[in-house]
């Protein structure tokens, strides 16, 4: 049983498929079977089983995954002690986000980071559903996550989790909205509104949900779009509401549109970082966190 067939089982079980394993740790799907093979050779119970065209963890697998995932940390803390790869600021670190975090914190961030001896930092955007987003840190050394407060919590047996914000999603309105002159809104203010939202999965969604399901209507939602620009360019041509964020939505704001509170229901998102327990032993993704720590402090807005 060797450690990177620990991390191969591992990765089926985070991903999915040999196909998706394969591409990660860019090898062949052949040698991630060969591997597999040689793993179930020294177990004693099935650890894989096919699942239609995928082949799936069984209960046992996902029991030695879970085991292998201790060991490989474990091993990333002997070679923390002994190696100067983790305790360099100056080392690559790859970061993905969801797409109204990157346009609020990857300028900033990028800008932080520069000068010599400084992480250097690889930036992507990941606009995943939900529960997708723990499998991108078989990707990449930090995902910048969100979920809802009623939403499932993360898997926290297989990711760490470094919180960054608590964000409210707020009614975004046209300037000149009935409404605009309020402080707050209540559901019953606006109930009756034509929407742009996000498609099912995505927080958004989640939220105007709760709304049809406390006024016991259903809304009337004319576009599903994720991307925040197109929602607050429609928000402010005047003919829908939205939901905007209230700390990240700054670069795609402007003086057509108002943000107000929503009373009566919650509608906060935690903004999380997610990563494998190991790559936090490293000096430079150390040093990232805490600056994306900082850059989103100075975007919160005291309760």
């Amino acid at each position: 049983m060797e450690i990177h067939q620990l991390e191969i089982l591992r990765e089926l079980g985070a991903l999915g498929s040999v196909k998706a394993v394969a591409d990660t740790l860019m090898v062949t799907p052949s040698a991630v079977s060969q591997q597999l093979a040689l793993l179930q050779r020294s177990a004693e119970v099935p650890l894989t089983r096919k699942e239609g065209r995928n082949l799936v963890l069984t209960e046992a697998g996902q029991v030695l995954a879970d085991a292998g995932a201790a060991v490989v940390s474990a091993m990333a803390d002997a070679r923390s002690a002994i190696g100067s790869y983790h305790g360099s600021e100056a080392a690559r670190v790859t970061l993905s986000g969801f797409h109204s975090a990157g346009q609020a914190l990857f300028a900033p961030l990028a800008k932080a980071l520069e000068g010599p001896g400084r992480p250097h930092i690889e930036l992507s955007d990941e606009d995943v559903a939900q529960h997708d987003f723990p499998a991108l840190t078989a990707r990449y050394d930090l995902v910048l996550a969100h979920r809802m407060d009623h939403s499932p919590r993360w898997p926290t047996e297989r990711v760490t989790v470094v919180p960054l914000a608590h964000e409210p999603l707020d009614v975004a309105l046209p300037a000149g909205h009935r409404l605009a002159q309020q402080a707050s809104v209540s559901v019953a203010d606006v109930v009756d509104e034509a929407w742009v939202t996000s498609h099912a999965g995505y927080s958004p969604a989640d939220v105007l949900s709760a709304v049809a399901a406390v006024s016991s209507r259903e809304l009337r939602i004319v576009h599903r779009i994720n991307d925040y620009s197109t929602v607050a360019a429609l928000v402010a041509s005047g003919g829908v509401a939205g939901l905007l964020p209230r700390y990240t939505a700054g670069p795609v704001l402007n003086p057509a549109i108002v943000l107000r509170p929503l009373q009566g229901i919650s509608t906060r998102r935690r903004i999380d970082l997610l990563a494998r327990p190991e790559n936090l032993k490293r000096r430079a993704v150390t040093v990232v966190c805490e600056t994306l720590q900082d850059i989103m402090a100075g975007l919160v807005e005291p309760d």
